[in-house]
């Protein structure tokens, strides 16, 4: 391998391969649904500015190789300011370690790019190794708050054991997503926690986090579900109880576990949620997305819940990283109406699904809830063809 001989073309190509990619044109996926899927991702590891990977140096990088380099972006909370759709994806680098940043656009389907530096969220201690799955919620309290996952060693594993972690949930605040405070870890009566989402109001004059407690890194144990907690403080926020929204169950598509997405948005309905589902397979674990929807006045409690998945990874979204896995931690409602769904699938892209807001509720408060039992499940699709059968006579369409 040579070094390059014109250093400052070689750079230039470079940028305009980056520029290419930015500005490809994105349109939806040839398929009938609610949702419409895009065609093409919105953020990969190649939508990373090449002033993030490589040194621009002859003398220090003769071969202009990539000296940080990125494996993977994806999982993103989403947030709308202004006219602009932003994204704080998690980026994992060559090394592991993921970070944020934010990414722009204003359409909020392709063109998205990425602000000049990553984000930079204060440290608690140096025992936080990895943050990753930022949640953003703006608050009527006026700052838009980010919980994220933390990942330390666990200091009661032996020495040998370099994999077992511990996850808490950590919390930031900012108005501008620029500067970031940083507060106080969530503290709950569970061991660990992931997946956890802040609820946009005050309930009661409280703050209101849903929860995933569960007592081990990967496996929830006895926790149970989503759970719901309130306090009166953010700055130090402890959770004294935890009540559960929205159990796992056997033989479910969250039959493993289940965790929040992004915040619900708020409708005349309810509160609508994006949750992800996870069931086990031959091939290991399938993570879907379904929603359900929650009382205005007492989110916790549970008013509608749709039987099965709402998106499932398909096609290339099934290969990556971790396969067969579709998660989402962000989407956004625009003043038309339109929900965009950010999603990553299999930990290594992420992609943009759109449908309308009234669409989505529709779907949410009349799709029947999973029977529970072959008989029953059976019993509803013969009462669904039977009340078709007959608009299908009365239309003489049969």
């Amino acid at each position: 391998m040579k070094t390059i001989d014109n250093y400052p073309q070689a750079v230039r190509r470079l940028y305009e391969k980056y520029n290419q990619l930015i500005e490809r044109k994105n349109r939806p996926a040839e398929e009938e649904g609610l949702f419409h899927r895009y065609l093409h991702p919105v953020l990969t590891r190649d939508h990373i500015p090449p002033s993030w990977r490589y040194e621009f140096d002859p003398q220090h990088n003769p071969f202009l190789l990539e000296r940080l380099s990125v494996n993977s972006v994806f999982n993103a909370g989403a947030i709308r300011i202004g006219d602009s759709f932003l994204l704080a994806a998690r980026v994992e680098g060559a090394d592991r370690k993921s970070f944020f940043a934010i990414a722009e656009s204003k359409s909020g389907i392709e063109g998205f790019r990425f602000w000049e530096r990553p984000v930079e969220i204060p440290e608690l201690d140096e025992s936080e190794t990895n943050l990753y799955d930022l949640r953003l919620t703006a608050h009527e309290d006026g700052w838009i708050y980010g919980l994220f996952c933390v990942e330390s060693k666990d200091p009661a594993a032996p020495p040998e054991d370099t994999s077992s972690a511990v996850a808490q949930a950590g919390i930031a605040r900012t108005k501008d997503l620029k500067k970031w405070e940083r507060l106080a870890n969530l503290k709950t009566p569970s061991p660990q926690q992931r997946n956890v989402v802040l609820h946009p109001e005050f309930v009661n004059g409280c703050y209101g986090f849903y929860t995933r407690p569960q007592d081990g890194f990967i496996q929830t144990g006895s926790g149970g579900g989503i759970g719901w907690g309130t306090c009166r403080s953010i700055e130090e926020a402890v959770l004294t109880e935890e009540i559960i929204v929205d159990e796992k169950r056997y033989h479910t598509i969250q039959e493993v576990k289940n965790g929040l997405g992004p915040a619900p948005i708020k409708t005349r309905y309810g509160w609508l949620h994006l949750a992800h589902g996870v069931r086990n397979t031959a091939a290991g674990l399938r993570y879907v997305l379904y929603v359900f929807m929650t009382d205005l006045t007492c989110p916790w409690k549970v008013t509608h819940r749709p039987g099965g998945y709402l998106l499932a990874p398909r096609g290339s979204e099934r290969v990556g990283d971790v396969s067969n896995v579709l998660f989402s931690n962000g989407w956004i409602l625009d003043d038309e109406g339109t929900v965009y769904l950010y999603y990553g699938s299999s930990d290594t892209r992420l992609h943009v699904a759109t449908c309308p807001l009234e669409a989505l509720v529709d779907y949410t408060l009349n799709t029947p809830e999973d029977g529970g039992r072959t008989s029953k499940c059976v019993q509803q699709r013969i009462e669904l063809i039977e009340r078709n059968q007959t608009w299908l006579q009365k239309e003489g369409l049969l």
